[in-house]
């Protein structure tokens, strides 16, 4: 059967297949319509997915390596041939993207399939200096089995196919469960996985029920997360309690600082894409702002300018700013800006429910001046369009309030102080630190966080890494009896008290 997002479904590659649950309505957060309708997966459909999973993997894993990487360049292929239209609109109405970041996001995925399928032919295992004559001695690496992927709904499929593509060219199968504001359109791109053997990869519906079913399963062998902290924990909790491995990034509240030295023309513009890109439903969004006392009154000027300008609207029209994804979302962010301007926050710009959109989700990119460290949007992660301005009074305050969080996903500086930027790249508490460039991921670098923002990595030779276990090897061509193997010499022992020792 065709996919259709009026009818709930899952996918075991290369099908379609009916789902028997009650259907739940998909709402888009910018108009309140309905878009279509999902189901979360039955004990039956679960077992069915890792059925196939399990008997596909069998056979994938025994390919070369040179094969599974011609697999991935087809896939590769696939992705940028394929029409993805009714994709990114889906995204669009499901969740509120803006279309060009929605169209984006869904089409520009090839190349982290095609750097897996090349870097899983470098295998990088490892010949040690032997520990004794005629032994021959090295690592080697085999993949664990089945993947689960457990998605986020801000950026579902780029985020998919980071950990998809790591997961398959070392040599897995993959059960992909999205999230489920997100399920209509990670269904709808589950066509180009087509040209993969039957069953690798499958999509299956559901909210935390399936993902806890999922990892429970002694068929399920290895598992990515991105989503909440709390959610994240609990992932890692079940995977520890199965000794099964897990690469978890749980988001953060990301530091941003201006230095004295900052070039405050293009601090500003950053400062909008850092914290205001896709409404500030970005894990690596730029939250907490720590800016020194000799420039604090021009940026905050003219990043309020530049926020200002930005437009507001469904994602569908010609917007920057679209809706959150739900009323909750909303709500979380009200409450942590009422709770800051009550404490004695101001705010410069936004602050509001914009009164030309009180028909879903939406909430103005807000800017707060006048915010300390003991607030509770420092403390918490706030996740929308809210950038909370502290005062300090140096660099190295502002490092100190960076690194004052539990969280530590990423961070950002602007400066043209050589010194700061390298102090700041060492001092950082962060996974990832950006210097006047915030955002940027490379698929050959680790993406990930310290402290609550996550464990394991994703991208480069450590995302890799993570979907495949290591196994030493000794191999001795001349079989000969060794010195140290049992019985020992007499000559080994000696007399004590009546009793022979080591």
């Amino acid at each position: 059967m065709d996919f259709s997002p009026d009818r709930p479904t899952f996918f075991v590659n290369p099908d379609y297949r009916p789902m028997t649950g009650a259907a739940k309505p998909v709402i888009d957060p910018a108009t309140l319509e309905t878009v279509g309708a999902i189901t979360a997966a039955s004990d039956g459909e679960v077992d069915a997915v890792l059925t196939a999973a399990t008997k596909a993997q069998a056979a994938w894993k025994k390919l070369d390596a040179k094969s599974r990487a011609r697999h991935l360049h087809a896939l590769a292929n696939a992705i940028e041939a394929a029409d993805f239209t009714r994709c990114a609109e889906l995204m669009v109405r499901e969740m509120g993207k803006p279309y060009p970041e929605a169209i984006g996001e869904i089409a520009n995925c090839a190349p982290i399939f095609r750097y897996c399928a090349e870097m899983a032919r470098d295998d990088a295992g490892k010949i040690a200096g032997t520990t004794q004559t005629g032994s021959f001695q090295y690592a080697r690496y085999e993949p664990y089995g089945t993947s689960v992927h457990i998605m986020p709904y801000n950026f579902p499929i780029l985020l998919m196919c980071w950990t998809v593509a790591a997961s398959l060219a070392a040599g897995n199968a993959c059960v992909i469960k999205p999230a489920e504001a997100t399920t209509l359109s990670t269904l709808d791109y589950m066509t180009v996985f087509r040209s993969l053997p039957e069953g690798l990869v499958s999509c299956l519906p559901g909210g935390a029920a399936t993902a806890q079913a999922l990892i429970a399963s002694d068929r399920t062998h290895a598992v990515a997360f991105t989503g909440s902290v709390a959610a994240g924990k609990a992932v890692a909790v079940a995977c520890a309690e199965r000794m099964k491995p897990c690469v978890i990034e749980a988001g953060g509240s990301d530091p941003l600082i201006i230095s004295q030295h900052a070039p405050l023309e293009v601090a500003a513009a950053g400062s909008v894409t850092a914290a205001f890109h896709l409404t500030g439903q970005v894990c690596t969004s730029a939250e907490r702002f720590f800016v020194v006392d000799a420039v604090h009154d021009r940026f905050v000027e003219l990043f309020a300018e530049k926020t200002r300008a930005l437009r507001i609207g469904n994602g569908l029209d010609n917007t920057e700013i679209g809706p959150l994804v739900s009323d909750a979302a909303r709500a979380k962010v009200m409450r942590l800006v009422d709770d800051a301007i009550r404490s004695g926050a101001k705010a410069v710009t936004g602050g509001r429910i914009p009164p030309a959109h009180n028909v879903g989700w939406f909430y103005e990119p807000t800017i707060l001046a006048g915010v300390t460290p003991d607030m509770a949007i420092v403390r918490e992660e706030c996740f929308g369009p809210v950038a909370a301005i502290c005062r300090v009074k140096d660099f190295d305050e502002a490092i100190a309030l960076a690194n004052d969080s539990p969280f530590g996903l990423g961070a950002s500086v602007f400066t043209t102080d050589l010194a700061e930027a390298h102090e700041a790249a060492e001092r950082l508490e962060a996974g990832m630190v950006w210097i006047n460039n915030p955002l940027i991921d490379n698929d050959a670098l680790p993406f990930g966080g310290w402290k609550a923002s996550g464990l394991g990595r994703e991208l480069g030779r450590q995302g890799l890494d993570a979907f495949r276990r290591s196994k030493m090897v000794i191999i001795d061509h001349k079989p000969a009896i060794q010195g140290w193997w049992y019985p020992y010499p007499d000559s080994w022992f000696r007399e004590a008290g009546g009793r022979k020792h080591v």
